[in-house]
């Protein structure tokens, strides 16, 4: 019998997690084991189970509250919870009750009985999904080169501002380099720690409502996750994951969601990628970097065998053209991938940005490049559609 859902024990007895999981697993489900209730609660927050087997006994917290603490998590308040436990009187169990409990068994008992009472519980709680009202997940993108130096950052905090200004949505836009920001500087922000200050928590405490509290807002209409570029600041524990608990976070709170990943190096790349519907491959006419930009296409398109996600090259012309390839040439050594757009070099304009604290688009709104990159917010726009 092939089943996906993860059912999570917390019981101080290992004789009691041993037997019981085992049992379970040969039931084929995916089984999580907590022999405490500070850790069965740390675990249920960052696994999100299906369903909870509670033990009542225990040293530290009790399985009454365990439950009420789980019961505040709006994550896991409809998580269903099955107590199971040697107190057998009827107060104990109305207790249980009263804390929050789906269901409660007494040991010993037949370990067809324990799965009756899982596979009712499982089977309430998956009819009860379709009418469950969720966010809508944010479309996120993200802007990513080959090699630091291409221009991702000005080309992601640049597409953010044009796509609200366009769509006049609410925009997020995350400087994803921790120990590597520019925004802050370029923008005059004072407040530059937002993403350090959310990777000092575990991953687990990284929570939609935390996350907004770390966001700067803007008078361009975006607000921005920013990080610091001091890059003896960034603890690298768990990196991968918390970056990924940060996306996910964000876009619960905004509808779309621009990642300046900068580039593949960063831990958790794959995450990160995976949690992408859109990702925008930055590049230059150079042969070297070509090269390498075609390495970097056909790695996001094995990335979840593409997933259906959208992948977008940029052309950024920096230098004369007369020593640089064609867009033709690029496109030929790239095994013919179409070029979504071309940006123009802009150094006058890049020079004014730190000046007057605002995005390259804003400084001269009828220039080319913002022409152009107006022109790439439209395009993913449609492409949302």
């Amino acid at each position: 019998m092939a089943m996906s859902e993860k059912i999570l024990i917390v019981d101080d007895d290992v004789e009691t997690l041993r037997l019981v999981g085992l049992m379970l697993q040969r039931q084929g489900y995916k089984i999580l084991a907590a022999n405490n209730g500070a850790q069965g609660i740390s675990m249920a927050r960052a696994e999100t189970p299906d369903l909870i087997i509670l033990d009542v006994m225990m040293p530290d917290m009790d399985g009454y509250q365990v439950t009420a603490e789980l019961r505040k998590d709006p994550q896991l308040a409809d998580t269903p919870i099955l107590m199971f436990t040697a107190k057998s009187q009827v107060d104990d169990k109305v207790a249980g009750y009263d804390a929050g409990v789906d269901d409660y068994l007494t040991k010993p008992v037949h370990p067809a009985e324990l799965i009756a009472h899982l596979k009712a519980l499982l089977s309430r709680t998956r009819a009860r999904q379709p009418d469950k009202k969720t966010t809508p997940a944010a479309y996120v993108v993200g802007v990513v080169g080959c090699k630091g130096g291409l221009g991702s950052s000005t080309l992601a905090i640049n597409l953010a501002a044009s796509y609200a200004k366009l769509t006049k949505t609410n925009v997020i836009a995350i400087e994803l380099k921790p120990g590597q920001g520019t925004w802050a500087t370029e923008l005059g922000c004072t407040s530059v720690n937002g993403l350090n200050n959310l990777l000092e928590l575990l991953p687990d405490e990284i929570k939609p409502s935390v996350v907004e509290k770390q966001l700067t807002a803007t008078p361009f209409g975006i607000r921005l996750l920013l990080t610091s570029n001091i890059s003896l600041e960034t603890d690298y524990t768990a990196l991968g994951d918390k970056l990924q608990k940060i996306i996910q976070a964000a876009s619960q709170l905004s509808s779309f969601v621009i990642l300046d990943i900068g580039t593949p190096f960063i831990p958790g790349f794959d995450k990160i990628c995976s949690l992408c519907k859109n990702i925008i491959v930055i590049t230059e006419p150079q042969k070297s970097t070509i090269k390498r930009t075609r390495i970097l296409y056909d790695e996001l398109r094995s990335i979840g065998s593409g997933m259906g996600r959208v992948i977008n090259l940029v052309l950024y012309n920096r230098v004369r053209s007369e020593v640089q390839l064609t867009s033709t040439q690029v496109s030929e050594m790239l095994g013919g991938t179409p070029i979504t757009m071309m940006i123009p070099p802009a150094p006058e304009l890049a020079y004014q940005v730190s000046l007057n604290n605002l995005p390259l688009i804003n400084i001269q709104t009828d220039s080319l490049v913002a022409q152009q990159i107006s022109q790439l917010a439209r395009i993913i726009q449609t492409q949302i559609a």
